[in-house]
């Protein structure tokens, strides 16, 4: 352990750390969903596509940037809300392989109306923020993944706030424990359910955009969902905590596996590395970390 290189250690760490919160916030939209209706929505990562292609399209022609920001806000809240009342409305109580089957068949029809309307190439993001190192306390990091952190914090903090101290976000969480109890003393619950997904749809156009500008705006920023399963199952399914923590566990270990034990594999574990952690946690917590519990033991 004499050669063991910490400042490199924490290097490896920190940037996986970063690289963390970028899947937690996609996760964020995934959570928003389950808890509320217990529906797992898969066309989360169509949504993140359409938000991204749309702002840098708008961008392309002209339109302003705050302006775009402010259009594709718009655009992906009236989505949210559109899906909710022509999909997730008619499908209530269905069982949840149903709804589930519901949002992929939703995510094909978003990513074919994206190309429909802004065409298949690819486009670059530029958010005005370089990708390069900044050295902060001898340790190098990427000055694109600190800001990418601040933002996703920000709409955590935004979201924390919103669902803690509004009335609608009481409701929400009224609706998450118990949607029999929060119909008994009259809560709507169409309204909840449409506001949840106007605020899936407000995360998508964050993820989007920090997706976009380290990846490119292209048809497989769609898969960037995948990134999330792990994450979910590690932090829990109806845990926005979870959801953070479990974003930084699978970010850490898939960068520092990559490092320190790819070559063991032939390299390129990153890729995979996540699903293994997800797979071994489900035998051993299948709610995950912060996830509510199915069946309690007697």
């Amino acid at each position: 352990m004499a050669d063991f290189d910490y400042q490199f250690f924490l290097e490896v760490l920190t940037g996986g750390l970063l690289s963390g919160v970028m899947y937690s916030l996609v996760a964020i939209g995934f959570v928003l969903i389950y808890k509320t209706s217990g529906v797992l929505n898969f066309a989360q990562g169509a949504m993140l596509l359409f938000a991204a292609l749309t702002f840098v399209s708008l961008v392309e022609r002209g339109v302003p940037f705050a302006l775009a920001l402010v259009v594709t806000f718009a655009i992906m809240v009236a989505m949210g809300v559109a899906i909710e009342r022509t999909v997730l409305r008619p499908l209530t109580n269905k069982p949840p392989i149903t709804l589930f089957m519901a949002t992929l068949g939703l995510s094909y029809i978003i990513e074919g109306a994206a190309q429909l309307i802004w065409g298949t190439q690819v486009h670059g993001l530029d958010l005005g923020i370089e990708d390069v190192p900044l050295e902060i306390g001898g340790v190098l990091i990427s000055q694109f993944d600190i800001f990418a952190a601040v933002v996703a914090a920000a709409m955590v903090l935004l979201l924390s706030l919103f669902f803690r101290y509004t009335r609608i976000g009481l409701s929400f969480r009224a609706v998450a424990d118990d949607q029999f109890a929060a119909l008994a003393v009259g809560l709507r619950l169409p309204l909840i359910w449409a506001t949840v997904w106007a605020a899936a749809g407000l995360v998508a156009l964050v993820a989007g955009l920090l997706w976009g500008a380290r990846l490119g705006v292209q048809f497989s920023l769609s898969l960037v969902v995948l990134k999330a399963l792990p994450v979910l199952v590690l932090g829990g399914f109806d845990s926005i905590l979870g959801a953070i923590v479990g974003g930084l566990l699978i970010g850490a270990s898939e960068k520092l596996a990559e490092v320190y034990i790819g070559d063991y594999f032939g390299g390129g574990i990153e890729s995979w590395f996540a699903y293994v952690v997800a797979l071994v946690f489900l035998l051993i917590r299948p709610s995950g970390l912060f996830g509510q519990k199915l069946v309690e033991r007697i």
